[in-house]
């Protein structure tokens, strides 16, 4: 049986979405889920999880008042385990304020108990990508581990969809430019074009976090993990064979009854182990 541990994200127990603020307050820009983050975490923790991750948006709900989530963390039996964030990074101008955002989001992931702060994006403009925008995300993620380690946490980058990191030529490009850890979207890398099992391989001195939701290719959305098209059985069997022994975030960015989502994607983690047993 391996040895990693099991987090939830709460993002599809509401509408996803941002502050509205931050439209033309960069430092407010946050992603967050419109949704009651108690009932999530009661939920989370029934459904057989033993960590929890969160939108940046919602972890800084709290802020000031940290205690009352942490009670509703330990009546739960839940360990904070990550907050989530997403900024530009490639525009020199904005980068300082996104940092200070950054900066509240990793003092209140420690506060909650956290051990990993992951964000996503390098921007892609409106004309595509520019010379030299690789190297801008590169360095403005070594920003980002910097400030992480001040806050006694581990900093994490997560390649996505719609950013200017989607495919594995531009995931290798951006880790060459960086000393951040890595966290592999398994579905994200999939849709991107890559062979998740030999690119968790390749990188995998990079990474203590991993993220997994499954991929439907036609119509494209995102499943429970045992729907769709990802083989994500091949992706924990390379977890396994690489000894990997951290926290694994399963997520699911919409589903209309998340509490039933998430007991089916941990039916699927027991199915796996059992047959790693058999």
């Amino acid at each position: 049986m391996s040895n990693w541990k099991l987090a939830y994200q709460a993002n599809c127990w509401g509408p996803m979405g941002g502050d509205a603020v931050g439209v033309t307050s960069i430092s407010r820009l946050t992603y967050r889920t419109y949704a009651d983050m108690a009932r999530a975490i009661d939920e989370i923790a029934s459904a057989g999880f033993s960590g929890i991750e969160m939108f940046d948006g919602n972890l800084l709900d709290y802020q000031g008042r940290m205690s009352t989530l942490r009670q509703l963390l330990d009546r739960a039996g839940l360990q904070f385990v990550a907050a989530y964030s997403g900024c530009n990074f490639i525009f020199p101008d904005m980068l300082a304020e996104e940092l200070a955002r950054l900066e509240r989001v990793a003092a209140a992931t420690a506060e909650a108990g956290g051990l990993y702060l992951v964000v996503g994006g390098g921007a892609q403009r409106a004309a595509g990508i520019a010379p030299g925008d690789s190297a801008l995300l590169g360095a403005a993620l070594d920003k980002v581990a910097a400030l992480a380690r001040k806050h006694g946490l581990s900093a994490h980058y997560h390649p996505h969809l719609s950013t200017m990191v989607e495919t594995p030529a531009q995931v290798r490009d951006v880790f060459a430019q960086t000393e951040i850890g890595f966290c592999p979207d398994t579905a994200h890398l999939a849709a991107g074009g890559a062979d998740v099992p030999a690119l968790i391989t390749e990188l995998r001195d990079r990474i203590t976090y991993v993220h997994m939701k499954g991929w439907q290719r036609e119509p494209f959305r995102f499943t429970p993990l045992d729907e769709g098209d990802l083989d994500t059985r091949a992706i924990l069997t390379t977890l396994k064979d690489l000894g990997f022994e951290g926290w694994i975030a399963a997520e699911l960015d919409e589903w209309d009854d998340p509490l039933a989502g998430a007991k089916r994607t941990r039916e699927f983690f027991r199915g796996f182990e059992g047959q790693q047993q058999g």
